[in-house]
């Protein structure tokens, strides 16, 4: 029988993309969303969604918390923007709130995920350069990793599908395979200024680095007065069972940028360093006229403070820990299931062939989740999702995968019911 996954298509129709006044950068679902509260999302047409994938692992306290509301409305009425010009007491309280539960001294704001990068590989630089008086400036990162869209953060991304189009790309980056020591060795030369890395390729198939390789990385870091920088902006503010995803290590990083559930859904980025680092970042030397605006880190003061509050951190390990056990007791033996894994509430389902079409189906069926490559399905729930809700959405990925997926038999593919 047919496939039959169709209803819906992720690809808008060139009516949509020609009648937009937006660039069509996007391959949008046709869904629009009024309304969220918690885990739940409501779209125009009033349908209900169980929310699974918190707009990429932004909303990690749910959609529209009432703490976090309650600070920003009072922000609101007081003070917007002043600019960088001027102290802003919130950036202060937002980055000691950072610097008190993290191994970081210094905290500098920007507006997003890829920014922070940016500043983290500028701050990598500098230090080695104008600190150190060595001609260190090259990045060594790993394949499948994702850093952003800049022009240099995309050089830095393993993946060659960010870069297409955007030649010539900025000089100074070189990518090794993930977990390959010996081509990690060779990679590092008298240029190299820093290692940067992600603890779980998120958006690569949501893949951890293994402890052993990544203790050889600190060794080599050690070795050669390289810096080590911790790409945090999806597995940061306690996404894993831990309030950073470097804590499972037992490490330090150098530095480590920040995003995505830093501010609650309120646009946000933070690069974050070890004290030493302040004397490359001195006056003149980087700035954003909306980074950590009196609005943006009120966001942030309200997240940790509520995190620290309701015991976030320890509620996403706890409800990560079951949501796996629960994935592997109903689909683990699945033909189609390869592989269940991630830490805390970051977690993939790797199948044996493409899910793009199980995310319409989920859609279809009230259930939001996303995919991380072809062949991945990431689960992306918020961090005080429910016992209750996690049943549910497992139900659902079973009813999904069981009903729809192909099933690989005798080397024959079928559709299954």
């Amino acid at each position: 029988m047919a496939n039959p996954i169709s209803s819906q298509s992720a690809q808008p129709t060139h009516t949509e993309q020609s009648e937009s006044s937006l660039f069509p950068t996007y391959a949008r679902y046709p869904i629009a969303f009024a309304k969220g509260k918690g885990s739940y999302l409501w779209d125009t047409d009033g349908k209900k969604y169980l929310d699974f994938m918190c707009g990429i692992a932004v909303t990690n306290l749910g959609h529209a918390p009432d703490t976090v509301i309650d600070k920003l409305k009072n922000q609101l009425d007081q003070l917007w923007h002043t600019s960088n010009l001027f102290h802003i007491p919130n950036q202060e309280q937002a980055a000691q709130l950072i610097t008190a539960n993290s191994c970081g001294d210094a905290v500098f704001f920007c507006n997003s995920g890829a920014e922070a990068n940016e500043g983290a590989i500028k701050l990598a630089r500098k230090y080695q350069q104008k600190v150190k008086g060595e001609e260190r400036y090259e990045i060594i990162t790993f394949g499948q990793s994702f850093h952003g869209r800049t022009l240099a953060t995309l050089t830095a991304t393993g993946q060659d599908k960010v870069k297409e189009g955007f030649h010539p790309l900025p000089a100074g980056f070189v990518t090794v395979p993930l977990h390959d020591l010996n081509a990690l060795k060779s990679a590092v030369n008298e240029h190299t200024a820093a290692i940067m890395i992600e603890m779980i390729q998120a958006e690569g198939g949501v893949y951890p680095v293994e402890p052993e390789f990544m203790q050889h990385i600190v060794d080599l870091c050690n070795e050669h007065g390289l810096l080590l920088i911790v790409d945090e902006v999806q597995t940061g503010m306690g996404r894993t069972g831990k309030m950073f995803a470097y804590e499972h290590y037992g490490i330090e990083p150098d530095i480590f940028t920040l995003a995505k559930g830093l501010g609650s859904g309120f646009p946000i980025g933070a690069l974050v360093g070890k004290a030493f680092l302040k004397e490359a970042f001195v006056a003149g030397s980087h700035g954003s006229t909306f980074g950590g605006t009196p609005l943006a880190t009120a966001a942030v003061i309200a997240t940790i403070e509520t995190m620290q509050e309701q015991n976030v951190v320890e509620q996403a390990a706890t409800m990560g820990t079951y949501l796996q056990e629960q994935l592997q007791a109903k689909i683990g033996n699945h033909p189609f299931v390869k592989d269940i894994r991630g830490k805390g509430l970051l977690i993939g389902i790797e199948c044996d062939g493409p899910v793009g079409e199980l995310v319409t189906v989920g859609q279809e069926k009230g259930l939001l989740f996303i995919t991380a490559g072809p062949n991945v399905i990431r689960l992306l729930p918020n961090l005080l999702v429910t016992q209750a809700e996690v049943d549910q959405a497992v139900d659902m990925i079973k009813d999904i995968i069981e009903a729809y997926a192909p099933i690989v038999n005798n080397s024959t593919i079928i559709n299954g019911k």
